[in-house]
């Protein structure tokens, strides 16, 4: 008798699970990636010929709401047209009853994973695109619920992609939210299945305490300021002590300030962060634009409205925006001078 090796039988595992896609027009060529709650395959439209990325829902994860959550992200991204965010082909049930959509296919790299090797205006500019997807889903009544850079895919030609709306929440019930909606929160770091709706590093405060009603559109600021702290530090604001603070219960926890870990930060980003982590919602920027906006605003080196800056801080931004002019009115009054004491032997 033959035994088969560890990889032999996890591959038979793989391809066991495979949807059956024998009566539909896909025809399927790998598989790309999987999760609590679906897993997503390459195939091939053989009517349009152009590949796409298939969603199905995993044969693991088929418990209570897996279906539901499915077509509530089919749904979702079906209304929200824009570059940042993947578009929506196809959707239904295949033969083997399995509930799956077909997609864009996208080419990129996860935000967490590009982030590091990235220039710190390359960093805020991609910011700046997350937040434009994010207000665009809000003025179309959806809240994402769980915005991390895990969830955003940068292209190779800069595009700027927000993924993964399994558990948006359509604010006007234009779609329906998942069964789970005020279910208690589990102390974890994962993705919503069950009981769970976020990632417990990122989300808001009245999100970690459970409270489903109060998770509009504040919750997803504070997680795009949540976001903009991993870009600045390199870390997930809780981590460490303040995870800790949260897995126990304690919603209100506040992460360490970002100049805490690298002093390097500039305190006027520093004070964007901290103003779209507030712990009241009211607190917070009003809209995911506002936060853009500030982020704007200090790229262009103009004065961040969250930050109250000092005398030398605005010398500094002056001087950091009008560089050359500043320098060519120097040089010319030191030339004039020179010039005026050499006059006078």
């Amino acid at each position: 008798m033959r035994w088969l090796s560890d990889s032999t039988v996890r591959h038979l595992r793989r391809v066991a699970e495979w949807p059956d896609l024998g009566e539909t027009k896909y025809r399927l060529l790998e598989e790309l990636g999987h999760g609590g709650m679906g897993t997503v395959y390459l195939a091939e439209d053989t009517v349009l010929g152009r590949r796409v990325a298939l969603k199905v829902v995993a044969t693991a994860a088929a418990r209570p709401g897996a279906a539901e959550r499915m077509w509530n992200e089919a749904r979702v991204l079906a209304r929200l047209e824009h570059p940042g965010i993947v578009p929506v082909h196809d959707a239904g049930s295949l033969p083997d009853g399995r509930i799956f959509y077909a997609m864009k296919r996208v080419d990129g790299r996860r935000l967490d994973e590009l982030a590091p090797g990235m220039p710190l205006p390359e960093r805020l500019r991609a910011f700046e695109r997350i937040c434009e997807a994010v207000a665009f889903a809000h003025a179309r009544g959806v809240v994402h619920r769980d915005l991390k850079p895990e969830n955003v895919m940068v292209g190779p030609f800069g595009e700027v992609l927000v993924m993964d709306w399994g558990v948006a929440k359509a604010l006007d019930g234009g779609a329906r939210a998942p069964a789970s909606d005020g279910a208690p929160l589990a102390a974890t770091a994962a993705t919503a299945v069950g009981a769970v709706i976020g990632t417990l590093a990122y989300m808001a405060p009245e999100q970690a305490g459970g409270e489903a009603g109060r998770t509009g559109r504040p919750a997803d600021v504070y997680a795009l300021g949540a976001i903009l702290y991993f870009l600045l530090t390199g870390r997930a604001p809780f981590e460490g002590p303040a995870a800790e603070r949260r897995a126990r219960g304690d919603a209100r926890a506040e992460p360490e300030p970002p100049r805490r870990l690298d002093p390097k930060i500039a305190p006027a980003l520093e004070a964007i962060v901290l103003r779209a982590m507030a712990v009241e919602p009211g607190d917070r920027y009003a809209t995911a634009e506002d936060l853009s906006a500030e982020v704007a605003r200090f790229l262009d080196g103009d004065r961040v409205l969250a930050h109250r800056e000092g005398a030398l801080e605005r010398a500094r931004r002056f001087f950091a925006r009008y560089r050359t002019p500043v320098l060519i009115v120097l040089a010319y009054v030191v030339l004039r001078a020179v010039l005026i004491l050499y006059g006078r032997r």
